[in-house]
């Protein structure tokens, strides 16, 4: 066991508290990996603010980068030095979800409870979202890590874990986008300017941002979006749909709010498909006509991390980085310690933040 400093959440809705905790060494198949960098992602602030329930107390942060400082027994894929991502994606490859190429759907059960971490007399200490990556150092599966390589800034590989992937895949997995499609994107925070920026690799027609801001809609065209609406306008989507001069072929659900819900279906077209990102609190409903979406055969489906394949779409993604065809460096709106977390949530929570991101010496 080793002692290192990490952000604790000891009640939901109080603030972060700042101690040292424990951390076991890496078992088989796992790696330590030595932080550079950890992302703040709304759903971090979602999960200690108690929206979703979970054990206390508990380390957050799960977009993360850094270097590999220790390896488990049989290891393979990675080495000592290493530059790495580390993600939530905790897939066992053995499941059938794993096994059928749905590896953020992985079955196999992870408790965070019994984890590497504990507190310094010894008792729980749960590892959140199987990363809890608010601390200098994190103990995690093999599979959950994907070396990028020493020439991409360790804030920007952090943004890839998990911002990036989600909005990206949403629009290229999930939704399947083919191109001279049609998108909306409701929500132009983090995760929708990546949508934004997937829509437009794949070679969509229209990219409408909608959102509550015209600060953030105009960022949203800097990132791709080709028409922007004001969501507090008037029945924002015939806007939509008069810059489209139809519906759209997905539309991005990316914050988790009811009444971005309840208007979605609003923006399709015939055929049409409302992609399911953003996740609101427990308990939060929204309700539809089915009959309206089975007459013109249109549907909903749930993304989970843009149903990314780590290993597969994290390189893609730093690749495009390197040719300059997809913004990272632009999502960072500042960075800060790890003892100014509170600080930093503080200001992600205003909504103005692309991503604020936690730096470590």
């Amino acid at each position: 066991m080793q002692t290192i400093k990490a952000a604790v959440v000891h009640e939901f809705g109080k603030p972060f508290s700042i101690e040292d905790v424990t951390l076991a060494a890496p078992k088989t198949g796992e790696v330590e990996v030595t932080l550079k960098a950890c992302a703040i992602c709304h759903s971090d602030i979602s999960y200690a603010d108690g929206a979703w329930g979970g054990s206390l107390p508990a380390v957050y942060g799960h977009e993360a980068a850094g270097e590999i400082t220790a390896l488990g027994d049989g290891v393979t894929g990675v080495q000592l030095g290493d530059q790495v991502v580390v993600t939530l994606i905790r897939a066992c490859g053995n499941c059938g979800p794993c096994a059928g190429g749905k590896p953020v759907a992985c079955e196999t059960p992870y408790d965070g409870d019994h984890g590497p971490l504990k507190m310094p007399d010894g008792s729980k200490l749960h590892q959140a979202m199987a990363c809890g990556a608010f601390a200098e150092k994190v103990v995690v599966d093999q599979r959950q890590v994907v070396t990028v390589g020493p020439d991409i800034p360790a804030p920007v590989a952090s943004l890839i874990a998990c911002g990036v992937i989600t909005g990206v895949g949403a629009v290229v997995n999930s939704a399947g986008l083919r191109p001279g499609q049609d998108v909306v994107v409701i929500g132009a925070g983090g995760v929708g300017l990546n949508a934004i920026q997937g829509a437009r690799i794949a070679g969509a027609r229209r990219i409408v941002a909608v959102d509550m801001s015209d600060e953030k809609l105009a960022v949203a065209r800097e990132f791709g979006a080709t028409d922007t609406v004001l969501a507090t306008a008037d029945k924002p989507w015939r806007a939509a749909k008069a810059a489209m001069g139809r519906g759209a072929d997905a539309v991005m659900v990316t914050v988790g709010v009811i009444p971005a819900y309840q208007d979605a279906p609003r923006y399709l077209a015939t055929g049409g498909q409302i992609i399911m990102i953003g996740m609101p609190h427990s308990g939060a409903e929204a309700t539809y006509e089915p009959v309206n979406f089975a007459a013109a055969g249109q549907g909903m489906v749930g993304s989970k991390m843009g149903d990314v394949v780590i290993q597969r779409d994290i390189p893609w993604i730093v690749d495009l980085y390197k040719q300059g065809r997809i913004k990272l460096d632009e999502l960072i709106s500042g960075t800060w310690r790890l003892d100014q977390i509170n600080e930093a949530i503080a200001d992600t929570k205003t909504g103005a933040a692309k991503r604020n991101v936690i730096v470590f010496d």
